[in-house]
């Protein structure tokens, strides 16, 4: 037998087995799912060797040494152990899918939150330089650069957040999800202000409207205005960012504009878009007491799914004089539908409703 062929087998208990050794490419591949040099050498061996005695592994590792491997890996249950007919004691490898799918799959998620942290060290990385150097303007292209320029502008902020939120074009990034639901909360309790422009249209939507009112009962302030011309955000009035061309169907592309005469612009331009638009407001406002009783009347009817015809003679009242007063009311609240009339009215408390997310026959 040549010096080679003797380093390829070990004794086994049937006499000479032959045992694959390990190659230079996969010598150390184990250890990088947390296990040691010698559970992975024994682990190996039992991958070949099933029902195997602790001296057949001896060779690679003294006696001592295999009993203590032998011992963890049946504690982390890469191994089982049994006894034959005899009373000795052999052992088994676990199924390598089995045993070491679990630690795989942790590694993989580990890798994945690295990942993750590396773009966004690289987005902070950017955004110094930029910074640095006085760019006025950057250049974002993809949705992952652009979700997370996103969250680092939003993580830094400091007094406040402002968004421009149109409710057509919405892509992943500068979504209601990502502004309202899982971002804004967070800045709140932080103590940032969080203002923020929505279409009309949102509010015709139910997923959109309850995300609208739990925004405004966490503080959140919201205007709601007929169009709105770009999506934006602006944080602390010292950076924004907007999508260059929201319409593109392929790789989308953003801007990120630093302290410059165009981030006044568009500071300009979410204010104007804020100040006239009407205010979502929260249940218990007190304006509940501000309605007429004739008022509360019609929109009550109203919600129970009655015309203005069968309101009108309910109540005693002109046909016309109970438009005239449905249409004072939508004036009143900003409400271009009589749904957005009873969507504010609800939130009002104007309905003696326990379901203010979902009024009907309005």
């Amino acid at each position: 037998m040549r010096d080679g062929e003797a380093a390829r087998t070990r004794p086994g208990p049937e006499g000479v087995i032959p045992v694959p050794l390990v190659g230079p490419a996969d010598s150390s591949l184990l250890a990088l799912l947390g296990l040691e040099e010698a559970e992975d050498i024994v682990y190996r061996l039992l991958v070949d060797r099933p029902d195997c005695e602790p001296p057949a592994l001896e060779g690679p590792l003294s006696g001592p040494v295999v009993a203590r491997t032998l011992e963890s890996l049946v504690e982390r249950g890469l191994a089982s152990a049994g006894r034959s007919d005899e009373g000795t004691v052999l052992y088994r490898a676990a199924s390598p899918v089995l045993a070491l799918g679990s630690l795989l799959e942790s590694r993989r998620a580990a890798l994945r939150q690295v990942e993750s942290f590396v773009g966004d060290l690289t987005e902070r990385h950017r955004s110094a330089q930029a910074h640095a150097s006085g760019v006025p303007v950057e250049v974002l292209t993809g949705p992952a650069a652009i979700r997370r320029r996103l969250l680092t502008m939003q993580h830094q902020a400091v007094s406040e957040v402002c968004t421009l939120v149109p409710t057509r074009h919405a892509p992943a990034v500068l979504s209601y999800e990502d502004n309202f639901a899982e971002v804004d909360a967070g800045l709140m309790r932080r103590g940032v202000t969080v203002r923020s422009v929505v279409e009309r249209e949102g509010l015709e939507h139910p997923d959109t409207a309850a995300v609208l009112a739990s925004c405004v009962e966490l503080g959140q302030h919201i205007s709601v205005t007929d169009k709105l011309p770009i999506k934006l955000v602006i944080v602390d009035r010292r950076v924004a960012l907007l999508p260059l061309n929201p319409e593109r169907e392929t790789e989308p592309v953003a801007l990120v504009v630093h302290r410059t005469g165009l981030l006044t612009a568009l500071c300009s331009l979410f204010d104007e878009h804020f100040e006239k638009g009407w205010r979502l407001s929260g249940a218990g406002t007190g304006l509940e007491e501000a309605l007429a009783p004739a008022d509360r009347e019609i929109v009550a009817l109203l919600h129970t799914g009655l015309t203005d015809a069968a309101i009108a003679r309910q109540l005693g009242m002109g046909h016309r004089t109970v438009q005239r007063r449905l249409r004072a009311l939508m004036d009143e609240v900003g409400a271009a539908t009589r749904f957005q009339l009873g969507w504010h009215a609800a939130r009002a408390g104007w309905l003696d409703t326990p379901d203010p997310g979902a009024p009907q026959g309005l």
